[in-house]
């Protein structure tokens, strides 16, 4: 009787430990398998982000380049305003712009002053101390801008100024144009060309007696006449000529630094030139204003 009562309890025994083992390896099984269905969900998650972020990748390419292109030369102006506040750090700095309608900023359809506005309103959008006066006026040549350095408020802005920039000799080139608009030959604009250098030889000697400090800027010419005189074939050449004798004038003062732009309006896919086909718009003046800074922020390799 103790005996069989002894095999029954082993039985019994047995029997639950076959009961716990059934039990524990079905939960083992649900833990696991909620944790590979989690897995898994987490794999198909991260892939359809992926999936979802090549689509959008593919849709915002387009988008993104073009605001990569309309925004490049603000990124390229924003690094150049970072050098120059490296420059200009802790200081408080005046540039006189002076000279032609460049300077004025005709042609800029946002009326907020060509390349000198975009200057200004770049170099203070962080409240930094950088002063402008701009004494462009529109038609103005060598001969004109000569007479108007004898100014009081000219004078007092040079005297006072941290740089200068001048652009200056576009008119020269358009008077020599319409004073001999039935023979336009080569050899009329050699000849100017040479009342030219005089000319502006003595704007900046007399801007460097006003001013032995100042970096002088003297800003090149860009080819808008092939549009009025076509006919004219060496008119590339003549520019290019007169830039050369520019950049000589320039460079014999310590302090000064010629900046072309011919090469700005060049070959380009994006309209430059305002509806009179002769200055810039605000697009072309956004160029000059890059150069401009690429110029006063860093020496220039020959």
């Amino acid at each position: 009787m103790l005996k069989k009562g002894l095999i029954g309890f082993i039985i019994i025994l047995i029997g639950i430990g076959i009961t716990l083992f059934i039990v524990a390896s079905k939960s083992e099984q649900g833990i696991s398998k909620p944790g590979l269905t989690v897995a898994n969900e987490d794999v198909v998650e991260e892939q359809q982000v992926e999936d979802t972020e090549e689509v959008n990748d593919s849709t915002s390419n387009d988008n993104e380049s073009e605001i990569e292109k309309e925004s490049e030369l603000g990124h390229i102006l924003t690094e150049g305003i970072h050098k120059v506040f490296e420059v200009f750090q802790n200081n408080e700095y005046h540039i006189s712009a002076i000279g032609d309608s460049l300077t004025q900023g005709v042609g800029d359809e946002t009326e907020n002053g060509g390349f000198v506005g975009i200057l200004e309103s770049q170099l203070n959008h962080d409240n930094q101390q950088v002063t402008f006066d701009n004494f462009g006026k529109r038609g103005n040549r060598t001969d004109q801008l000569l007479t108007r350095l004898k100014e009081p408020d000219i004078i007092d802005s040079i005297k006072k100024a941290d740089i200068v920039i001048f652009t200056i000799g576009a008119n020269d080139i358009m008077q020599v144009a319409k004073e001999n608009f039935t023979n336009l030959t080569y050899e009329v604009f050699a000849k100017e060309q040479i009342n030219y250098e005089d000319r502006l030889r003595q704007i900046i000697e007399t801007t460097r007696d006003l001013n032995s400090n100042a970096e002088i800027y003297l800003i090149g010419f860009y080819n808008p006449f092939i549009e009025y005189f076509p006919e004219v074939k060496e008119l590339d050449q003549i520019v290019t000529e007169w830039n050369r004798t520019a950049k000589l004038i320039i460079e014999q003062d310590t302090e000064g630094t010629f900046i072309p732009t011919k090469d700005l309006f060049q070959n380009s896919e994006v309209r430059l030139l305002a509806d009179d086909h002769f200055h810039p718009n605000y697009s072309g003046y956004q160029r000059i204003a890059e150069r401009v800074l690429d110029y006063v922020t860093e020496p220039q390799s020959e």
